[in-house]
């Protein structure tokens, strides 16, 4: 907090220079009073911010950036030198007062956002932050310099989400799922008439700018221990708005292996997903099934890694575990001996999981790897039967995994678990796991058998054995590589010898 103090301050100063009123509000606000570390500061001034906001970066050798010409809301990016965070930046959000500061917070989405503080006055005295331990019920003085005439101090006190008016989401359908973000990032509830809003106004997020839609749902699946988040989505009617393609899936059944239909199975897998990441619990387990699944600080490491701005590999194996049977409903049919088969969903769900995503707007690489969790989802059970999978196994995995390969180990660690539930087979269970840390082992000890040294060349091809340019060459170096990757082949001149070994037994 000492750091956002110092900030303010200086801002102030210029501010008043200026001759400018201004208003710290929002999220800022309401953090201050939570005693939480905030990442959000918006500055509400009685001057065009679009004009404003520019001199302030000039003053404070930021960077400005437009975010909305029409409402007159500019952003102003401080790095290192003047504001030190955790990301190396601060964002400061200037926006133009709407009439008075009492008019401007009745335009707000949530009451505990709609509370405001004269910018000259926080930097004059200390701010109340909330007393803790609170007593049941109570609710401490309201501090005098808030500026809160929807009562959101009581409410956040109460610890509830209650929307301004009732024209809160019509004015703008990313308050629906913002709504439920912020209610579960708190541990907050959402009050009667707002969720009743929330389910009338529902299908308003589906015209949302897909952007907006995708940094929300980044934000949902980012947080821990949220077991109920994605079925009070689906009560609230959002979850179908979001992603229509679930819909379908609701009540489609699957074989007796399969506790759930295709729709609560996905969303179980989410679940499962934050088991076994170490972010949430499984109500079906009993201590052994964790024991025994993979876990590391490499791999802790590995799924905190950003994909892109916003997105982790943990939040997109979320994504994946939700969106990987999608495809389901449309590849269901009945064989002739009466058995269920899904044949090519995995294939096709990857398609429509990159076409939901690209709706979305989620990043290229976002999408690429979901695409290939979906598509491989199946892979890590078809490896080996039985026994330990081959070196071979291994390299053909990751070779078409790619990046992509520890994350799907966990994807069809997860679909297992969501796919028995409660009627989960403990040695089932141990076969499943000791595979996936013997795949991961061999994957962290032997870098051979993701990339194995090149022995040769396609020039190597051509020019000492006489091969012709064309496919062949590919198909005879990835043949050394496999062969690699098995312990077949360790030099230049095995390489070379099993190539023409290769040749002889075509040629006869």
């Amino acid at each position: 907090m000492v750091e956002i103090s110092l900030l303010l301050t200086k801002i102030s100063n210029f501010l008043t220079q200026q001759n400018i009123q201004s208003y710290v509000v929002g999220g800022l606000v309401r953090d201050i009073l939570l005693g939480r570390e905030t990442a959000d500061i918006d500055i509400a001034i009685e001057a065009d911010a679009v004009e404003i906001a520019p001199r302030v970066a000039a003053a404070f050798g930021g960077k400005y950036v437009l975010l909305d010409e029409v409402n007159k809301i500019g952003r102003v990016v401080l790095v290192n030198k003047e504001a030190p965070s955790t990301r190396g930046q601060r964002e400061l959000d200037f926006s133009t007062v709407k009439g008075s500061i009492k008019q401007d917070l009745a335009q707000r989405d949530f009451t505990i956002d709609a509370m405001a503080i004269d910018l000259r006055e926080i930097i004059n005295q200390p701010l109340p932050l909330t007393p803790s331990p609170l007593k049941k019920g109570e609710i401490p003085a309201r501090p005098p310099m808030l500026i809160d005439p929807f009562h959101g101090w009581d409410d956040l006190h109460q610890q509830v989400i209650r929307a301004v008016a009732q024209t809160a989401f019509e004015s703008d359908g990313a308050r629906l799922l913002r709504a439920v973000r912020l209610a579960a990032e708190l541990g907050f509830s959402i009050d009667n008439n707002t969720e009743a809003l929330i389910r009338r106004y529902s299908h308003l997020i589906a015209s949302v700018a897909g952007e907006r839609v995708r940094e929300e749902l980044l934000r949902l699946l980012a947080i821990p221990r949220a077991e109920q988040l994605l079925p009070y989505l689906d009560k609230l009617g959002l979850l179908t708005a979001i992603i229509p393609e679930l819909a379908q899936t609701k009540e489609i059944k699957q074989p007796k292996e399969h506790f759930w239909d295709v729709f609560d199975h996905s969303l179980k897998t989410v679940v499962a997903v934050d088991f076994l990441l170490r972010q949430g619990a499984w109500e079906y387990a009993s201590e052994e099934v964790l024991a025994v699944a993979p876990w590391s600080a490499g791999l802790n490491r590995h799924f905190e890694l950003e994909v892109s701005n916003g997105s982790t590999r943990r939040s997109l194996l979320k994504l994946a575990a939700l969106l990987h049977d999608i495809a389901k409903p449309q590849t269901k049919a009945i064989d002739a001996s009466g058995r269920m088969r899904f044949l090519g969903h995995a294939k096709e769900g990857a398609a429509i999981a990159a076409s939901i995503l690209e709706r979305l707007r989620f990043a290229t690489k976002e999408i690429k790897l979901v695409e290939i969790m979906v598509r491989y989802h199946l892979r890590p059970g078809q490896m080996s039967h039985d026994e330990l999978p081959s070196r071979r196994a291994i390299y053909r995995y990751f070779r078409d995994t790619g990046e992509a390969g520890i994350d799907i180990i966990f994807l069809s660690l997860a679909d297992h678990l969501a796919t028995r539930g409660p009627r989960l087979n403990l040695a089932h269970w141990r076969g499943h796991t000791q595979m996936a840390n013997y795949v991961l082992a061999q994957h962290f000890e032997q870098e051979s058998l993701v990339a194995p040294p090149k022995l040769i060349d396609g020039h190597d091809l051509i020019n000492i054995l006489g091969l012709s340019p064309g496919p062949k060459i590919g198909e005879f170096l990835e043949a050394v590589r496999e062969a690699q990757a098995s312990g077949e082949l360790t030099t230049r001149e095995e390489a070379l010898s099993y190539i023409q070994k290769q040749l002889v037994s075509k040629a006869e």
